[in-house]
């Protein structure tokens, strides 16, 4: 109980920096690669927010290099931890559906991004990751951080071909 009361005060504590500390989102000056929705307090393309390449290199992340079922081997991933993304946008959210170029969606907590260092790869072995290779952008869970989440559910919630986030209340 005492767990669950403390992750739901950090997400409250997070969802109230993310409203208030803010500021303006510039516009994406190369090919946008990912657009959010939803609930979220900073826009720059009327109802959405949309990054490109560098701008989300330019937040917050992480180098991992693990094994995942879709790789062969250890295989390096970088890019913004999901919750410098959530971040940036102002979410106000509790849950994401994170959808794929082909439209496939899956549904992830935000208390994923709160507790786990969750990021949106955009690099994979050092090269920018291409729709051929699971790109532009892959969700990936720390697997070598936390085995624990080596697992099926964990593994659906790890889109890849990364298009949009639509936050939802």
């Amino acid at each position: 109980m005492k767990s669950t009361i403390a992750r739901l005060t950090v997400a409250i504590g997070t969802a109230l920096m993310l409203t208030v500390g803010a500021s303006a989102l510039e516009r994406p000056a190369g090919d946008v690669v990912l657009t959010v929705r939803g609930a979220i307090t900073q826009k720059n393309a009327g109802e959405a927010a949309e990054f490109d390449p560098a701008m989300l290199r330019a937040l917050p992340g992480r180098d991992a290099t693990l094994q995942t079922p879709w790789t062969e081997g250890e295989t390096g991933f970088s890019g913004p931890y999901l919750r410098a993304v959530l971040e940036e946008v102002g979410a106000t959210g509790s849950r994401l559906i994170i959808r794929a170029l082909n439209d496939y969606a899956a549904e992830v907590p935000v208390i994923d991004a709160v507790d786990f260092d969750t990021i949106l790869a955009i690099d994979m072995n050092g090269e920018p990751m291409t729709v051929r290779n699971k790109g532009p952008l892959f969700l990936i869970y720390p697997f070598d951080t936390n085995p624990d989440l080596y697992n099926e559910k964990y593994f659906s919630r790890s889109v890849w071909q990364i298009k949009e986030i639509v936050v939802v209340e």
